[in-house]
């Protein structure tokens, strides 16, 4: 490969970006790495810049889980690396391939406690994959690349990497990196006919979908890989756009608070075949839905991490594959008769459709299901819906139907603040799509300041924010655990519609269930970022329960 001519360390650091194909990184600027930015003056990545680290770093995430590829995100050194972790955690926890370039200290200053100095490696090494600091210039193209590798490869997650502030003004002449493509692993012919020999003999069996490494293409194939073979397919929390909503053979999400019927479903079933999920806390009903070690069910496992299968769950047939590949390969398999279970898919999904229907109706005067069923009809088939975490988020997994691939941005970790910067950063990426994002009072104010990063860029995504003037989901366990002795969760909030008129967005409150459509329509024709103050009583603390206080707070 052609030795370039010397460049200083930070530009050495963004032509790699350039030949790994990054089109956009979120940042907070930082003088740690003030050489890093100046390169990124001459070059074609888009620099989105946020109002603080958290909010950075999670758009980068939803970048990756968009996108497939790693989304980047600079912060500096210190505090902006503490806030940045918020992003790590939920790639982590997501499968989401991200890199977090960090500044560092003086290399000649390292172990004095330096000016906002941290130890990287000892800081992210439990919450990355790889957590690395550059010490020279002429090995960046290097570690660069091996982070995109490690990052996309085999379970996809998050990447830190430490940049000393006088590495980045150091000067070397080094080739560039070539552009990384994920190893892809393939599963055996042999496993492709156990598979079939054991769906030949099975009486109920269940597909669940999660986890990453999808494509569009590779979502539909398993789709049709279920019309086959009559597969009821049940998809992992927030991991509802694996499959069209209105598909026959859809049985709905795992997740907090699933549907009876399809608890009942997976514990009736004799085959479970779960492709790219690790079925964690969250869509296995805190660990309740499989046995461990020894599922009751014959299990299949397919994922593209050796570590992750027979983690927890021992499986009867454990496939090392990306979910991309095991659809290729079972694209021909086909039953050899008629199946046993026969008419089992349509019933999983008349149940879905039962259960998503008709929303229950709340005390107060803003009805919030109904309101969601109205979105449900309203939106375009291919709108991208965000959230971070609450009670309020109850309400779009039960009533709201996804119907493109990766239309649904939502943290499986359960970090809140999450669906402002995650919905900003979509509506950058598509701006001819619509994009809603759902937040809680107390989710919103969490990383709310991102809604002035979407007038800065000219992204009119619509903010819907539920306002019970408390956490509600701590409000419920009190209710439950300690009734009438309410602590910590009350919240005076602003009024959020003047909050984005201040910014210089669009903003309406809205207290009864009327007004919502009227009002969403303004703020779509608007083109403008919009936020609609929702008001909600706070009795109707979830989607499936009220409670009234034993005393008023």
């Amino acid at each position: 490969m052609t030795i370039r001519n010397t460049r200083t360390g930070g530009q050495i650091l963004i032509d790699q970006l350039v030949a790994q194909g990054v089109e956009r990184v979120t940042c907070v600027p930082g003088e740690s790495y003030l050489a890093a930015l100046d390169a990124l003056h001459d070059s074609p990545i888009d620099v989105v810049i946020c109002r603080a680290e958290g909010g950075a770093a999670m758009m980068a995430e939803a970048y990756g889980k968009l996108t497939g590829r790693p989304g980047v995100c600079f912060v500096t050194r210190g505090p902006g690396a503490t806030n940045a972790s918020h992003g790590v955690h939920i790639a982590m926890q997501d499968s989401t391939p991200m890199i977090l370039f960090v500044g560092q200290v003086d290399t000649g200053m390292r172990e004095r406690e330096a000016f906002q100095e941290l130890d990287y490696k000892a800081v992210f090494g439990s919450m990355a994959k790889w957590a690395v600091e550059i010490d020279r210039p002429d090995r960046i193209p290097e570690l660069v690349a091996r982070a995109f590798r490690v990052a996309m490869q085999g379970r996809p997650g998050p990447v830190v990497i430490a940049l000393p502030e006088n590495m980045l003004t150091e000067t070397a002449a080094v080739a560039d990196a070539m552009r990384i493509e994920p190893a892809v692993s393939w599963p055996a012919p042999a496993d492709i006919e156990k598979l079939g020999a054991m769906l030949a003999g099975a009486r109920a069996p269940l597909v669940i979908l999660g986890g990453s490494r999808w494509t569009d293409e590779a979502a539909k194939s398993i789709a049709r890989f279920a019309e086959r073979f009559d597969l009821p397919v049940a998809t992992s929390f927030r991991r509802a756009s694996l499959i069209d909503a209105d598909h026959s053979h859809y049985a709905g999400d795992l997740g907090i608070g699933p549907s009876p019927g399809l608890k009942a479903r997976i514990d009736n079933a004799d085959v479970v075949l779960l492709i790219g999920g690790r079925m964690s806390e969250m869509p296995s009903s805190s660990y309740t839905l499989l046995d461990i070690p020894n599922p009751k069910q014959k299990l299949i496992h397919v994922h593209p991490g050796s570590e992750e299968l027979g983690r927890i769950y021992q499986p009867e047939l454990a496939i090392q594959a990306t979910p991309a590949a095991f659809a290729a390969a079972v694209e021909t398999l086909k039953p050899s008769g008629v199946v046993a279970w026969k008419g089992e898919a349509a019933k999983a999904h008349a149940d879905y459709l039962a259960w998503t229907g008709k929303a229950r109706e709340l005390p107060g005067r803003f009805q919030y299901g109904e309101v969601m069923t109205w979105l449900r009809d309203r939106l375009p088939k291919d709108a991208i819906v965000c959230n971070g975490a609450g009670n309020y988020a109850g309400w779009i997994h039960r009533h709201h139907r996804f119907h493109s691939f990766a239309a649904q941005l939502a943290p499986t970790s359960g970090s809140m603040g999450y669906g402002v910067p995650a919905g900003v950063l979509a509506k950058r990426q598509y701006p001819d799509r619509v994009v809603v994002a759902f937040a809680g009072d107390g989710c919103f104010l969490m990383n709310g300041q991102e809604f002035a990063t979407a007038v800065q860029y000219d992204a009119p995504l619509v903010v819907i924010i539920i306002d019970n003037s408390q956490y509600g989901t701590i409000r419920m366990h009190q209710e439950r655990d300690y009734p009438g002795r309410v602590v910590g969760t009350q919240l005076k909030n602003p009024d959020f519609a003047m909050y984005a008129k201040a910014f210089g967005g669009y903003g309406e409150r809205v207290e009864r269930t009327e007004e919502f459509a009227p009002a969403f329509e303004r703020a779509l024709a608007s083109g403008k970022p919009s936020i609609l103050h929702c008001i909600i009583d706070p009795r109707a603390i979830s989607v499936g329960k009220d409670f009234t206080p034993a005393v008023k707070a």
